[in-house]
């Protein structure tokens, strides 16, 4: 019997092997990490109001619905792996495609990669406690090597070595843990609403629906309690929306592996509108479960969860003390159990799209020349691996976290560029075949550039201390950029 030998690496070409149900799969579960069990309660501190609170998840949601309907339009007409990288690279140059490329391999996808690892190893840690923070194996001056770090890159060396093995191996993976954590998240939800209402939450909070105030704390005590109104409600409203956007950020992963899904002209608009549809509607019921079980205005000094309101909730696990309402000392063993679904899930969405925009960079020569090949598994496993190194190093330096706080304001300008660049397409372009076509143009796109720009502008205002180390890390790009053209020449 003889075999036939290898196809060379040159010559492998994407399988496309991910239908509607794998793309929204994708969408759904790289949205959904830990964000909705937490960032309530930094927005309530935020705008101290239950109404401004469901509206910050709801302007949130309609943003990014508007935005999902115009990348749709973008998605149909170049349906290339590297996705958003690709979209800026048609529209403006290969520049401005790159410096996006380079913020999200240095930042915003592999410090979402580790943060969500980290998140994940914390949650394993309430089992298994031998696993946590506080074990520290190997400590080198500042940067201590914990056990949790490790069970961390474990978890991303795993999902990376499962996604080389391709693309098929990688859908199961995300279909089967997005499935789990999704009804796992209606049950939640169903039980707020239905069995561990509270009375005195829902008194307390329906009551005064509109009340604002911004609660300032610094070195974990609470400086003052602003009232809010006029310019400063809206500015309030604007830096809230910072947590709930990034709790709706992902969604565009799925046009990362447009080069592996099936009748992509179809399939991907479709995909990111029942994705994220799905996604801001179980956002929105989550708020509305936690308002019927919790109060939202608490104490710092209060012992218990009811004390302490969604606004000061230990840690800010708004999840958790809604849970411990309905279920007592079984809650932190069952939203452990959640969340480390939940996060592992993602983090298998964020490894196989991510590293299609590495691929799609090597291919213009704008990376290393290896990360541009495809394995006998029709998968980049050279950018797979790449991916994860970085990530991992993320991981054990602990800067993950601060990097994602800068890159936030970064990532606003790099949809606000995409979105303008279905109007510069639609000019520049007006011949080419567009299966899809952004809904509401362009009343809506240009809706979103309005609203994104605003919120920009609130963030350069009231948090300078995290928007210009995001514009610096994209700026860096620039020189780098140039370098690597020169030597590449």
């Amino acid at each position: 019997m003889t075999t036939s030998p290898e196809q060379p690496a040159s010559t492998r070409e994407f399988k496309r092997e991910l239908r509607l149900l794998d793309a929204s799969m994708i969408v759904i579960g790289s949205m959904i990490g830990s964000g909705i069990f937490i960032v309530s309660a930094d927005i309530a501190r935020t705008v101290g109001s239950p109404a401004l609170l469901l509206l910050v998840w709801l302007i949130a949601g309609v943003m990014t619905v508007i935005c999902a309907l115009s990348y749709g339009e973008l998605a149909g007409m170049m349906p290339h792996a590297g996705g958003q990288y690709v979209y800026l690279r048609e529209a403006y140059n290969p520049l401005i495609g790159f410096l996006y490329g380079w913020t999200l391999f240095l930042v915003i996808q592999a410090g979402t990669i580790a943060a969500v690892a980290v998140a994940f190893a914390k949650f394993t840690a309430v089992i298994f406690p031998s696993a946590g923070d506080t074990n520290v194996l190997v400590a080198v001056g500042t940067v201590k090597i914990t056990a949790a770090r490790l069970v961390a890159i474990a978890s991303i060396v795993l999902l990376t070595w499962a996604n080389t093995r391709g693309i098929r191996g990688g859908k199961i993976i995300q279909d089967l843990f997005t499935s789990a954590k999704t009804l796992a998240l209606i049950g939640l939800i169903l039980l707020g609403l239905f069995i561990g209402r509270n009375a005195g939450a829902i008194g307390a909070n329906f009551s005064d629906l509109w009340s604002a105030s911004w609660t300032h704390l610094a070195d974990g005590k609470v400086l003052s309690v602003e009232p809010l109104s006029g310019i400063t409600l809206l500015a309030a409203i604007a830096v809230a929306m910072v947590g709930s956007l990034f709790a709706s950020d992902a969604w565009n992963n799925i046009t990362f592996a447009s080069g592996e899904v099936v009748k992509p002209a179809r399939t991907l608009p479709l995909s990111l509108v029942i994705g994220t549809g799905t996604v801001i509607l179980l956002y929105l019921a989550a708020n509305v479960a936690y308002l019927m079980v919790l109060p939202l205005h608490g104490s710092l000094e209060a012992t218990d969860v009811i004390g302490r309101g969604i606004q000061f909730a230990a840690n800010d696990r708004v999840g958790t003390a809604a849970t411990a309402v309905m279920f007592g000392d079984m809650a932190t063993l069952i939203m452990a159990i959640l969340i480390m679904v939940s996060t592992f899930g993602c983090n298998n969405g964020l490894i196989l799209a991510g590293a299609r925009v590495t691929y799609a960079m090597a291919k213009d020569k704008l990376f290393f020349a290896s990360a541009g090949n495809l394995n006998k598994f029709s998968v980049p496993a050279a950018a797979l691996w790449v991916q994860a190194l970085w990530a991992s190093l993320l991981c054990l330096s602990g800067t993950y976290s601060d990097l994602l706080d800068y890159v936030v304001f970064a990532v606003l300008v790099f949809y606000i560029l995409t979105i303008s660049g279905v109007f510069i397409l639609r000019r520049r372009r007006p011949t080419a075949d567009r299966p899809y076509k952004a809904f509401g143009y362009p009343v809506l796109p240009a809706l979103y550039i309005v609203a994104a720009v605003l919120i920009c502008v609130a963030l350069l205002t009231y948090k300078p201390a995290y928007t210009w180390p995001g514009v610096g890390i994209v700026v860096l790009g620039i020189p780098v950029y140039v370098i690597w053209n020169k030597f590449r020449k």
